[in-house]
């Protein structure tokens, strides 16, 4: 495929008419062709306007349609074969095998919501049908579904080319819903961007779908991607990244006549809590467990939203044992590549703010890597004293740190959770010997975070039905949702009620006949697709 260097707005090639810009490879620096042109605010519109118009067909597009162009999405990314990856690579500094991975998660989610489009239970149908003889009054014919909010302003995230950008989680699940998608790309990989939207952009086509649809816009995020959330026209939004730009977003929003809600995804530091259980028995235990810990941490260079940033460990000769393991755990990894030189800039100046914080000492270091923006892993250590004082421990570090907590006793992990801020995860090491000791932790957990584990990591989240990826602020923006599997979809709907209407005038999904055989909710009760109901 031809990369164009400029944005894809409803299905038309779009020179910007602001300055450029340039991909680079953050293993060198080194500057990436093509060029590629910013919009203006006055072309922004162009895209807005499109995605407005094309609301009202694909919002009511018939469940085989819908679903057969979900999956025509992803069979188009696979047709881009090993470009797509190459192209990645060089934008991200992440290795093949990472981005392969992340391309399969891609396709997956749009073919999982395609099978949700098919099975129709997001469509929420309720009728609850007349009563005209219930006295002392009768009832009205009432009927519910839930419908698209509109189009859909979706920023793509820098630590997820792919899966988290132009055909990721939020365009996913804005697209099974209903809404048009406006696509702000992230400039640090602009040609992956591209490359993916004209996926999408043939797939509208192919389809005959109105080609406000998607569109793809490259600017700068200060102004462009203010604009676009204060654009009239955007109904909601999708966001991965900064707490500080995600609350800059969340704040225009509020901000507009119009208030529209934005699902942020913004900082967590997932907390590990390992118990004694965990540390005692046959050899081996903590030495597994220290090297998991640091894979975890390490992994993608440590810019996964789910890394694990803190661990609590006991005191005592079993805690010391696991400190001195991680230490040597870390001593052994070298740097890896992190995605642009100023994410790498913000680990050094985090991981020297951590580094010089009292009570803080350096558990264990590696080594910087081989490349450019590489640098060297560290693990850090403190006492949970230290830990509910000083706010500065409880700072993001956007990469591959950590901080080691020591602990003597349950309550004072209850009061460590009780100073944390909202979290998307949160873990429990253990053996059934600490089930009386961890049983309280669970509810405190519950006020904290969005997924609770036990004997697993964060790193890795399972895109189903029952995911939940997201938590109370400032992880995410809205803690009643997820912006990880199908449940996702609901961010973009919301219920309307009809009462009275004849069946000429109800929408498809509420009639009688139920023309897109969906199940439904039948006076409170659910009644499969294939059953009729009384007129």
């Amino acid at each position: 495929m031809t990369l164009t260097g400029h944005s894809l707005i409803a299905g038309q090639t779009v020179v910007g008419a602001g300055k450029t810009a340039f991909g680079f490879n953050p293993a060198s620096n080194e500057q990436l062709q093509p060029a590629y042109s910013l919009i203006t605010e006055e072309q922004l519109t162009t895209a807005t306007s499109a995605a407005a118009a094309a609301y009202p067909s694909f919002s009511t597009l018939d469940p085989a349609a819908h679903a057969a162009f979900l999956d025509a999405i992803a069979d188009n990314i696979e047709a881009i074969g090993e470009e797509l990856i190459v192209r990645a690579g060089q934008e991200t500094g992440l290795p093949a095998a990472r981005l392969t991975g992340e391309r399969a998660r891609t396709t997956g989610q749009l073919r999982l919501f395609a099978e949700v489009v098919r099975q129709g239970d997001f469509r929420g149908v309720r009728i609850d049908p007349a009563l005209p003889d219930r006295a002392p009054l009768p009832r009205a014919d009432i009927r519910q579904r839930q419908i698209p909010l509109g189009p859909v302003a979706v920023f793509g995230a820098s630590n997820f080319p792919l899966a988290f950008s132009t055909a990721g989680g939020d365009t996913a699940s804005a697209l099974a819903a209903g809404c048009p998608v406006v696509f702000k790309a992230h400039n640090a990989h602009p040609g992956t961007g591209e490359l993916v939207g004209q996926a999408i952009a043939k797939a509208v086509k192919d389809h005959g779908l109105h080609p406000g649809v998607f569109s793809l816009i490259y600017g700068p995020g200060s102004s462009i991607g203010q604009a676009l959330v204060a654009d009239p026209a955007i109904k909601a939004v999708g966001f991965t990244g900064s707490q500080s730009a995600g609350i800059a977003l969340m704040r225009t929003a509020a901000a507009r006549p119009e208030p529209i809600p934005v699902y942020a995804e913004m900082s967590s530091l997932n907390p590990v809590f390992v118990f004694e259980g965990a540390l005692s028995g046959a050899g081996g235990k903590i030495d597994a467990l220290a090297a998991a810990y640091v894979t975890a941490v390490t992994g993608s260079s440590g810019q996964l939203c789910t890394s694990p940033g803190l661990l609590f460990a006991p005191a005592g000769e079993l805690g010391d044992k696991l400190a001195a393991a991680v230490g040597r755990a870390v001593a052994a990894c070298a740097g890896q590549t992190m995605l642009t030189e100023g994410i790498a800039g913000s680990w050094n100046a985090g991981a020297i703010a951590l580094g010089s914080a009292e009570g803080v000492t350096v558990v264990g270091q590696g080594t910087a890597g081989p490349t450019e923006n590489a640098p060297a892993p560290t693990i850090f250590g403190t006492q949970v004293r230290d830990f509910v004082t000083n706010h500065v421990l409880h700072q993001e570090i956007f990469g591959a740190a950590s901080l080691v907590i020591r602990y003597a006793s349950t309550g004072e992990l209850l009061e460590a959770i009780g100073r944390l801020e909202g979290q998307l995860t949160a873990s429990l090491q253990l053996t059934e010997a600490d089930y009386a000791t961890a049983a309280p932790l669970i509810p405190a957990l519950e006020q904290k975070v969005g997924r609770i584990i036990v004997n697993g990591w964060p790193t890795g989240v399972e895109v189903g039905h029952a995911m939940v990826h997201g938590g109370p602020f400032p992880a995410t923006s809205d803690s009643r949702t997820t912006s990880v599997g199908t449940l996702a979809i609901n961010r973009f709907l919301r219920p309307v009620a009809y009462q009275n209407l004849p069946q000429e005038l109800l929408p498809a999904s509420l009639r009688d006949a139920n023309p897109w055989q969906l199940n439904r909710r039948i006076d409170g009760t659910v009644v499969p697709a294939d059953a009729e109901v009384s007129a």
